[in-house]
């Protein structure tokens, strides 16, 4: 009696649309930031909001990881793909530590922490629009792409000279003769929301870059 042989079957990992997943953290980031702008202009209420989306952010951040994981090819380096997932999820992160340590301090936004808020807002438009360009892949798409990454670097630029004028407004008020450090703790608490701020700005820049760096190895 003659024996068959085991039939092998191979298989491909199941294929992902990774960049489609990293557009989905991409848009849930960027909710998450508008949602952060809006508490640093006044709306205390959207602190709660801020935290939830940043957990389905961090859903979101595992899918493109899962996606990496189980995809054969992606359109881009998956090296580029996590990072940039990375730093994204870093960007809002930050933001909710931010929320988060105002209210330890028991410490409003105000206005300059509202610019910042702004410039960072403007910023993940930008970026959204880069990670977009991306997932089009080609030539154009590429080059769109950076020139978004561009715009983005700028607004970080923008932030961190809002961060500086900030700072030189709290060296004054330090200054100042006040009863028993009558400001003191307000231009403790400022300088650690601002520093903050100011680090957000960075991985925005980061976040510019890498799509930069993504994207000139496909031209």
């Amino acid at each position: 009696m003659r024996l068959r042989r085991p039939i092998r079957h191979w298989f491909l990992p199941q294929e992902h649309d990774v960049l489609g997943d990293l557009q989905a953290q991409m848009t849930i980031t960027l909710a998450g930031i508008e949602a952060f702008e809006a508490w640093a202009a006044g709306d205390l209420e959207a602190a709660e909001k801020v935290g939830r989306i940043e957990h389905e952010a961090d859903e979101a951040k595992r899918a493109v990881r899962v996606g990496l994981r189980d995809t054969f090819i992606t359109p881009i380096s998956p090296e580029d793909i996590f990072t940039l997932s990375q730093l994204l999820d870093k960007v809002l992160n930050d933001s909710k530590d931010v929320v988060r340590e105002a209210e330890v301090m028991d410490m409003a936004p105000n206005a300059p922490m509202a610019e910042m808020a702004e410039r960072l807002e403007e910023g993940t438009q930008h970026l959204s629009r880069a990670f977009e360009a991306l997932a089009g892949q080609g030539e154009h798409s590429y080059r769109v792409a950076t020139a978004a990454a561009d715009d983005a670097t700028k607004s970080a630029r923008r932030m961190e000279k809002v961060y500086r004028r900030a700072m030189s407004e709290l060296l004054e008020l330090e200054a100042e003769e006040l009863p028993e450090g009558g400001h003191l703790r307000e231009v403790m608490g400022r300088r650690e929301l601002y520093r903050r701020l100011s680090r957000i700005a960075e991985t925005m820049a980061d976040v510019a870059a890498r799509v930069w760096y993504a994207a000139v190895k496909e031209l």
